[in-house]
């Protein structure tokens, strides 16, 4: 199970909050995450300017202090994306997520010129994101894995078709993550074509709940998994399919319900209705008595 921590805002939005941040990155570590993905999707990479970006990515390489592997998004055409990676590198990241590029839609050629452009100019090993305008073939990822420092493929697209073909023919070493919204919800899938580590946006909120699934499939534990897709994860989807964005903003609302210091979230993302905040509360709470926790702890 992989962290993806949320960007700590101030109360208005218009700042950082460093010491949220780090307060928020010690619980994903306490739950025992494989590795943090930081200003990624969860935390709103494309709302940051470069130095709350830079600070971010100190900020976590501080504070996880090589625990853990720390791993930045880096995103946009490829003239920004080459900028984020290199203050990535320069503040001591990992890695890199390549996140799907601005806008456009682009031809195989394309896909393949833009990250050749990215990874030329970084030595940091990178992870591509296929999600929403970017879906790679097989024959384009086994082109893109050629280059010594692309390791992996985050996957959003849920194409398992085009997904086994990629795990089948990929050299063994390369790495495949289940990058799916709400990933727990298709871990099942994702693990039927050979993905199994996966992101937990869940665990920036209630990692009781994220933690005792992600144990429940290194155990086998049918029973869990059934009862919490099915009472928690199936409704916590419903609701998120509501409005778009709220795949973020009720993660975020749920943290701040808890007591985090992580701020809104910002524009073009909108917080979620009162009425909506109702159900998300009843949801969360649900959750955490399946597994024996209290939403007030914290």
């Amino acid at each position: 199970m992989l962290g993806f921590p949320l960007s700590a805002f101030t109360e208005d939005g218009s700042g950082v909050d460093l010491d949220g941040f780090r307060a928020h990155l010690r619980r994903h570590l306490d739950s025992g995450v494989g590795g943090l993905f930081v200003c990624c999707g969860t935390g709103e990479f494309p709302s940051l300017d470069e130095d709350e970006y830079r600070a971010f990515i100190r900020t976590a390489v501080d504070e996880v202090h090589g625990t853990v592997p720390v791993i930045a998004g880096a995103g946009y055409g490829w003239a920004l994306a080459r900028r984020f990676a290199a203050i990535a590198e320069d503040e001591g990241a990992d890695a890199i997520l390549l996140m799907p590029h601005y806008l456009i839609s682009a031809p195989q050629a394309g896909l393949i010129a833009q990250v050749e452009k990215i990874t030329e100019q970084t030595d940091l090993p990178v992870v591509l994101y296929q999600r929403g305008q970017v879906a790679y073939t097989t024959e384009t990822l086994q082109r893109l894995a050629e280059i010594p420092t692309v390791i992996g493929l985050k996957d959003g697209g849920s194409d398992f078709v085009e997904l086994q073909r990629m795990t089948l023919d990929a050299d063994p070493g390369f790495l495949f993550f289940n990058g799916a919204l709400t990933a727990e919800i298709q871990y099942r899938a994702y693990a039927a074509v050979g993905i199994s580590p996966y992101s937990s946006a869940v665990n920036s909120c209630v990692p009781e709940v994220a933690g005792a699934f992600f144990a429940a499939t290194r155990t086998g534990d049918e029973v869990l998994i059934d009862t919490l897709l099915r009472e928690f994860y199936s409704p916590l989807v419903a609701l998120r399919d509501r409005v778009p964005g709220y795949a973020v903003s009720l993660i975020k609302s749920t943290a701040r319900m808890r007591g985090e210091r992580v701020g809104p979230v910002r524009a073009p993302l909108a917080a979620p209705t009162r009425e909506d905040l109702v159900e998300l509360e009843r949801i969360m709470r649900h959750g955490l008595d399946l597994v024996g926790g209290r939403f007030d702890d914290q």
